[in-house]
């Protein structure tokens, strides 16, 4: 079960002027389930996009990167689940390109303009035949209120789906931005293994959209990690239709560029603690703010330390407050200089270690009082400088094995 996280509410979902989602039941792995997604997006949007650093990226990665470095725009995207069209070589790419001619045929535009996006099981063919049997039922699917389905669609090990909605007023006028994700497991920072959809009717120029893209993902999805792991296809998509009536945003300096930064980058952290509140067999979301750095460099890698720790998270799990394992992790972050009679560790309200030795105060009952809930926040002070870096995790659970054991079975 996820961690204090339920289904969205549809009625919750504002639609985004220019994009219309269509759904369909392609069969592509399981039959009878929601397993290929369509996006429209109207003509003269400005589309920027985030992908994976795995070096054994996806094909759908790589057919994405080239198209969006073309000038023509971006007009659709297409997501299919149950196959990841990764490590498939060239026949992978092929079937992406297929897929993008295809849907650019029935939606009246050019394959360049189509990017396409593949999650599920690595190293098998992608049966493109019954994707692209799949893409008729969703062209007729499509609409502008279908954000919920559209989340439910894009799932893998997913419990449930994630999807959230913000408007704001800018110039005195509504603006609406709303996304979807899908990501429960192997999910790490650079990108999490993830796909995300965020799409505003405001209107931003296309330079501005690319720098937004970029600092809201790593202020969201590069700031979760459940077990370490980086996809081959992790994708932040973010889109700005420009159908609102607000003026454009056309310049850095201008003060509406961030109030809509500001709602798009509660949309993404929404949907990336979501991410984590899901992750495979969870029982725990876990906050981890390491302040007092010398850079926010080193403040990341303290924090990633204890989060990417199985020890740690083990801990976390067994509700067992054996906390000089989060001393251990942050020892073990690579921080040469560190002087461990500056560090200070609080779980919660709890001060658990003061000037890098047990708080004379700290009682077990009370680390284990914290440790029993649902949601913790472990904070630690290095002491070295003003830096800091939050980052989400969950704990490592019996489930997690079981899930990823009985993944293809």
């Amino acid at each position: 079960m996820p961690v204090n996280l339920s289904a969205p509410d549809p009625a919750s979902l504002s639609d985004v002027a220019g994009i219309e989602l269509g759904w369909a039941e392609a069969g592509i792995r399981k039959p009878g389930r929601k397993d290929l997604v369509l996006v429209r997006i109207d003509e003269g949007a400005s589309v920027a996009g985030v992908f994976t650093r795995n070096r054994f990226c996806a094909a759908p990665v790589i057919v994405c990167r080239e198209h969006l470095a073309s000038s023509d725009g971006v007009r659709a995207l297409v997501v299919n689940t149950g196959n990841a069209n990764a490590g498939t070589g060239e026949a992978g790419l092929a079937d992406a390109r297929a897929t993008c001619s295809e849907v650019a045929r029935l939606l009246d535009c050019t394959a360049v303009q189509v990017l396409p996006f593949s999650t599920g099981v690595i190293m098998e063919p992608l049966p493109v035949a019954r994707l692209l049997a799949g893409l008729p039922q969703a062209v007729g699917r499509l609409a502008a209120t279908r954000w919920a389905e559209a989340a439910e669609a894009i799932m893998t090990t997913d419990t449930v789906p994630k999807a959230a909605s913000r408007q704001r007023l800018i110039d005195g006028r509504p603006v609406v931005v709303t996304g979807i994700a899908k990501g429960a497991g192997m999910i790490r920072p650079d990108m999490a293994t993830m796909l995300g959809f965020i799409a505003t009717d405001a209107a931003v120029a296309l330079p501005l959209w690319r720098e937004l893209t970029a600092q809201v993902a790593e202020a969201s999805f590069n700031r979760i990690t459940v077990d370490g792991d980086t996809s081959t296809n992790d994708s932040l998509i973010l889109i700005a239709t420009g159908r609102s009536a607000v003026a454009p945003i056309t310049r850095a300096d201008d003060q509406r560029l961030g109030i809509l930064r500001g709602a798009v980058l509660e949309v993404a952290q929404q949907l990336a603690q979501a991410i984590v509140r899901d992750g495979e067999g969870a029982t725990k979301f876990i906050e981890i703010v390491v302040e007092a750095a010398a850079t926010p460099d080193e403040a990341a890698r303290v924090a990633y330390s204890i989060a990417h720790s199985p020890l740690v998270k083990t801990a976390f799990y067994a509700s067992d407050p054996n906390l000089g394992r989060i001393l251990a992790a942050v020892g073990n972050a690579g921080i040469a200089d560190l002087d461990q009679g500056q560090v200070q560790l609080h779980l919660n309200d709890v001060w658990v270690a003061r000037n890098g030795g047990r708080h004379p105060q700290y009682r077990e009952e009370d680390g284990q009082r914290v440790m029993k809930a649902s949601e913790i926040t472990v904070r630690v002070e290095l002491g070295r400088g003003a830096a800091s870096c939050t980052v989400w995790t969950c704990d490592l659970s019996h489930d997690y094995v079981s899930i990823n054991a009985d993944y293809r079975s």
